[in-house]
């Protein structure tokens, strides 16, 4: 189970959600009681735009999902295109891969900076690696630094050419 974490669009949408539902009450209130046009309309404009905010937030967190799926969707294809390559291909990429894994080891890093190697290995963005592990952009920037602090490298192009400059 992962361990809850802050969320901040949560907390934000919940924010929001108590000024929009206390200023529709406040709004009902002010209604009844007769109170000035100019009033009525500064709080149903405070009520439209927290409203308009949390629509937003939804949306962006939709489209976010959205893209997460892709991502993940994507990443499955490229494990269902293994069963394409050569023999040889594969054979190379599962020596490749031993010697990745034994650098890492070397390298003395921790079971998430080789997860987080990996998939900076595979071409993903820092933002799709921390969608990816569900964590936040910033531990899996820290969980880069340390990687090429730990193998001696200046980033994240130096730590790919690491593995395949000798190639060409």
């Amino acid at each position: 189970m992962m361990p809850m974490r802050f969320n901040k669009d949560f907390f934000m949408t919940s924010v929001l959600m108590f000024v929009v539902i206390a200023s529709a009450l406040d709004l009902y209130t002010d209604l009844s009681h007769g109170a000035p046009s100019s009033h009525v309309l500064k709080e149903t404009f405070i009520l439209l735009l927290a409203a308009s905010l949390i629509i937003w937030i939804l949306y962006e967190q939709s489209k976010q999902a959205a893209e997460l799926k892709k991502l993940l969707l994507e990443l499955e294809q490229r494990d269902i295109n293994k069963d394409a390559m050569s023999e040889y291909v594969l054979g190379a990429r599962r020596q490749l891969s031993e010697v990745i894994s034994r650098q890492f080891i070397d390298w003395n890093l921790t079971a998430s900076e080789k997860e987080v190697g990996w998939l900076l290995l595979k071409g993903l963005s820092l933002k799709e690696v921390s969608a990816i592990r569900d964590t936040h952009e910033k531990t899996v920037r820290q969980q880069a630094s340390a990687i090429y602090k730990k193998a001696g490298l200046s980033g994240r192009h130096a730590f790919s050419a690491w593995f395949i400059e000798d190639l060409f």
